[in-house]
């Protein structure tokens, strides 16, 4: 095996992908990152979980949190970290020993290579060739966008309310003054004594 020997990963904003990859009989994580790559003995959904839990919310509800923002139920793809954008998206169930997980501020492109081979581009110039399908890659691109776009959307939405609500402007106020009114009734007291 090749790569730095790692226990629990913690997925980063530099991280490409991880891969599964048997190992002695076992389940292991190859993960890539821009500049190095690491063998984690945990296999990929095990490294995700952690890396879920590292930034303060557990796996689950991130994907029910997803249910929530795309109308898909199977596969999904989950924010990890929403504040440096690392989206997620996996290619087979993610309990699957074929699941791959990518990250979406990664890929520069994807092409089909084959009926069940693509090649994967990133952004840092390191391309490889995965055995997934050019359309269940595609699909699960796709569904990564979805949920990154109705996320921001509403984080749009929050800070034009916020921006309305501190700026708004003041209530209109009477053009009389409430002394009149004060004066007017004092005067309605001594006139009925």
């Amino acid at each position: 095996m090749v790569g730095i020997e790692i226990g629990k990963y913690v997925v980063n904003p530099f991280t490409l992908f991880i891969e599964p990859v048997e190992y002695d009989k076992k389940l292991y994580s190859r993960i890539v990152e821009e500049e190095v790559e690491f063998i984690s003995p945990f296999n990929p959904i095990q490294n995700i979980k952690h890396s879920c839990s590292y930034y303060g919310c557990d796996y689950e509800s991130k994907r029910k949190g997803t249910k929530l923002l795309i109308d898909y139920s199977r596969k999904l793809p989950i924010v990890i970290e929403p504040i440096n954008g690392i989206y997620a998206f996996c290619t087979a169930s993610p309990y699957n020993v074929n699941c791959y997980w990518f990250f979406l501020n990664q890929i520069k492109d994807y092409r089909r290579i084959s009926a069940k081979q693509i090649v994967v581009i990133f952004h840092n110039g390191y391309s490889q060739t995965f055995p997934i399908s050019y359309n269940s890659f595609h699909s699960q691109f796709a569904k990564v966008l979805t949920l990154q776009n109705n996320l921001l959307q509403r984080v749009e939405h929050s800070r034009k309310k916020m921006f309305y609500l501190e700026k708004k402007p003041e209530s209109p106020k009477a053009s009389e003054s409430n002394e009149f009114y004060s004066k007017d009734s004092k005067n309605s007291k001594d006139s009925k004594e």
